[in-house]
């Protein structure tokens, strides 16, 4: 709690705002790098309108370029045309502190939290055994930072830091899919291996079922679709499921392509938003980052 209002005074500084959370290595316990930068997350409901007014009180927070060119029409159509629809400020000095805070407007985030259209948010937000290590490496499958440019022990870490808190926010989920015969605990003892998946047919085809429209849509177009018809009378659209591993292979292309088309656009929008001098001291200190991890 103590650790939560003392992230949240940054709000102090910033215009009213409908969401906010801090997200990232630097919120690891095992992360004793005081030079991290501490990441947020922001959403508001016209980030034209909060942009505009956030200029007001904290101008040094942006790249001049964009003052020059158009102010808050150019800072959103930056991140909604180029990027994913976040705009990030980043290399921020608060109390000390180097803060980056990405902003962005509720109802896109809310879609992509529940569709993952880009699945670069929802990827973010999402990584609060294995099975974690797995749901941790979603988001940067096709991310073009794991290529140069970061820790490539970085899903490890964050796993290992946080092993308590994944536990405790999967678990209903856990129990949710072992209600339904998709997942079976063994009676070891070792939290590690205590967990079984059903990899009949029918367990896939009701995996794949609950998985977001958007993916379920780039799955049809390459696995194929078929129409059918629910008790309910509603016409819905199923993937075509032939084998277990021909769908695992799909999915992984798929959120893959997602995630790098998503990246690529971001890092774009970072770069012409950051300006070049923040953009090159956030690309020399990620590659450095993942240099040591390499050696």
């Amino acid at each position: 709690m103590e650790k939560k209002n003392e992230l949240g005074g940054l709000l102090d500084i910033l215009p009213p705002v409908d969401f906010c959370c801090s997200y990232g290595s630097s919120l690891l316990p095992n992360n004793n790098d005081k030079g991290s930068m501490v990441d947020y997350m922001i959403g508001v409901s016209d980030p034209l309108q909060w942009h505009n007014q956030n200029l007001k009180m904290n101008r040094n927070h942006y790249a001049s370029w964009m003052m020059q060119f158009g102010g808050p029409k150019v800072i959103t159509g930056v991140a909604e045309s180029i990027g994913v629809g976040v705009h990030f400020n980043p290399y921020v000095t608060w109390e000390d502190r180097m803060v980056k805070y990405g902003v962005i407007r509720m109802h896109n985030l809310v879609q992509d939290l529940l569709n993952w259209e880009s699945f670069y948010l929802s990827g973010r937000l999402q990584k609060p055994e294995d099975l974690y290590a797995k749901i941790c490496s979603l988001s940067y499958m096709g991310d073009l930072r794991m290529f140069f440019a970061e820790d490539k022990n970085k899903v490890k870490r964050i796993v290992q830091g946080q092993f308590d808190l994944f536990q405790k926010s999967y678990k209903p989920f856990i129990d949710e899919y072992a209600a339904k015969d998709l997942l079976r605990f063994s009676s070891s003892s070792d939290p590690k291996v205590q967990i079984a998946q059903d990899c009949a047919l029918p367990a896939t085809r009701s995996l794949v079922s609950s998985l977001p429209s958007s993916v379920r849509s780039g799955m049809g177009m390459r696995l194929g679709d078929e129409v059918k018809v629910s008790e309910s009378g509603r016409v819905i659209r199923e993937v075509v499921i032939g084998s277990r591993e021909e769908t695992v292979e799909c999915l992984r292309k798929v959120l893959r392509r997602k995630v790098m088309v998503s990246s690529a656009r971001q890092a774009f929008a970072g770069l012409l938003s950051a300006g070049a001098v923040n953009s090159a001291q956030y690309l020399t200190r990620k590659m450095g980052k993942a240099l040591k991890s390499w050696m």
